[in-house]
């Protein structure tokens, strides 16, 4: 490591972002710009084009015009699908240079950078095989009744996006909205926008028509707000922080749109005595410090039996302390910068807060070598109770909670004692105690003796404060589309006549 932290700054860097719409790489309307950090150095690499109305505006208008008039949404499911394929084909074409760009913009480990670009090809092959192979209801009386399910894409998709891992969850978006027929507006975040920029030459590279895909850069407050609001953008699907769920809920709501949001989490891993400890330690680690943190699946607060307690919080942070905290280009690094000063200062905040809270066991604050850049040492603490804010809040950072438990009653009273659902996991080899307790947990995701591995053919989605409705699967495709129900009169009309008088 070292004093002076540099960054790997990619070849063909662009100095300034556009927005895509109606085929056409833009400026803002107004002209405005934002600045695009490295997170490694804090300095500006790039200026955005910060969109407002006036550019949502247009980008809607042009996801319009070709929902209604272009060719995309009449496609037979194959058409549509041998495009998506190529998206994907090209994706795993790129995928060096895409996690190059992510992790150089993002501050994630390259390693994990390519794992996610890989994801991103993998979900759009999903999609488009699903939408080739879905069938869709039939219901039959015989002789006197046939009903069937239409499936139609509802038009224009509003997109909005993180920035922990954003070429991967704009794919996970993107893939399913398009394979229905729908057109999107893609609204990226305003800290990550250099990998959303890619979607533009893969697009127009794989076939789709112009208008499809649009995409707005800007701020949330500004461009998001504005998508939300607009009259003639009839889906929004946000993965982001749950206030700004509540904020969009609001906004959609005199529109009666179809909302998805998958928002924050404040994850629980429950280990039980009877554990493997090895595999808990090794789950909860990845589980905690993977993506330097920000995610939001995080098992943020590991929950552990008496019995094991000490010796798993010994063992636990010796292994935090052994985390590779390095240069996001670096194979070796297992912790990268975090995105953004801005994030970099809540974290460190929440650190602060943490060490009035909890015992502090490992990390808390920056690590050994690296004095500038958004870097956080992974950090932990023991001991924390429920009431504190290191348990109830979420971080999105490198920081973990450790709290004991005496029994099954009082660990399942922990796990669900925040306002969060969206993921947990439970370590157990009691099979009766790990299915009882994993269905008893307030959460819209449960994985027992596993860290987050996940089925594309599954609903990703949480409960409370963590979210609303699901994705993944057929739950994807029932978002994207109206099911019309369709009824056929076989023989004779069954009903009464009014009228006709005595």
């Amino acid at each position: 490591m070292t004093d002076h932290p540099t960054s790997h700054v990619p070849a063909e860097l662009p100095g300034s972002i556009q927005h895509y719409i109606g085929g056409e790489l833009v400026d803002s309307a107004d002209g405005g710009t934002f600045d695009v950090l490295d997170p490694v150095t804090d300095e500006v690499y790039a200026k955005a084009a910060a969109g407002r109305a006036a550019d949502v505006d247009r980008a809607v208008a042009a996801a319009r015009a070709a929902f209604t008039d272009g060719p995309w949404p009449r496609m037979l499911p194959r058409e549509r699908s041998r495009i998506l394929h190529r998206v994907a084909d090209i994706v795993e074409s790129r995928d060096a240079r895409l996690a190059e760009l992510e992790s150089f913009d993002s501050g994630l480990p390259i390693t994990q950078a390519l794992g996610q670009a890989r994801r991103a090809a993998e979900n759009f092959r999903f999609f488009a095989d699903l939408v080739v192979a879905q069938t869709d209801d039939a219901f039959k009386v015989p002789g006197r009744q046939l009903n069937y399910v239409n499936r139609k894409p509802i038009g224009v998709a509003g997109l909005i996006t993180p920035w922990n891992t954003p070429f991967m969850l704009e794919s996970w978006k993107l893939g399913p909205a398009l394979a229905t027929g729908n057109t999107v507006v893609l609204k990226p975040a305003e800290f990550t926008p250099l990998s959303a920029s890619l979607w533009a030459g893969i697009f127009a590279e794989a076939g789709l028509p112009q208008g499809v895909f649009n995409l707005v850069n800007g701020l949330g407050e500004e461009a998001g707000d504005a998508l939300v609001k607009h009259p003639d953008v009839p889906l929004i699907s946000f993965t982001g922080e749950s206030r700004t769920g509540e904020t969009i809920f609001a906004n959609a709501a005199p529109h009666l749109k179809g909302l998805s949001m998958e928002l924050g989490g404040k994850s629980p891993a429950v280990v039980f005595a009877d554990a493997d400890l090895d595999a808990a330690i090794d789950a909860t680690i990845f589980g905690v410090f993977s993506l330097n943190g920000e995610r939001c699946t995080a098992g943020s607060r590991i929950l552990v039996e008496r019995a094991v307690y000490d010796e798993f919080v010994e063992r636990y942070a010796a292994q935090a302390k052994r985390v590779v905290v390095g240069l996001p280009h670096d194979p070796a690094t297992e912790v990268g910068a975090l995105v953004h000063p801005e994030h970099h200062a809540k974290v460190m905040s929440y650190i602060e807060i943490g060490k009035g809270e909890g015992r502090l066991v490992a990390g808390g604050g920056r690590p050994e070598g690296f004095p500038a850049g958004n870097y956080v040492a992974p950090t932990v603490f023991a001991d924390v109770p429920p009431t504190a804010r290191i348990f109830q809040e979420e971080i999105f950072g490198p920081v973990v909670a450790i709290t004991p438990f005496d029994t099954d009653e009082e660990a399942l009273a922990l796990a669900n004692g925040v306002r969060y659902g969206l993921a947990a996991y439970v370590w157990t080899n009691d099979l009766r105690r790990a299915h009882t307790f994993s269905q008893a947990i307030e959460a819209g995701m449960v994985w027992l003796n596993s860290n987050n591995v996940r089925d594309l053919r599954t609903p990703f989605g949480g409960v409370k404060a963590s979210g609303l409705g699901h994705e993944g699967g057929y739950r994807s495709i029932d978002f994207y589309t109206h099911q019309q129900a369709v009824h056929v009169t076989l023989g004779a009309a069954h009903h009464p006549t009014f009228g006709k008088g005595a």
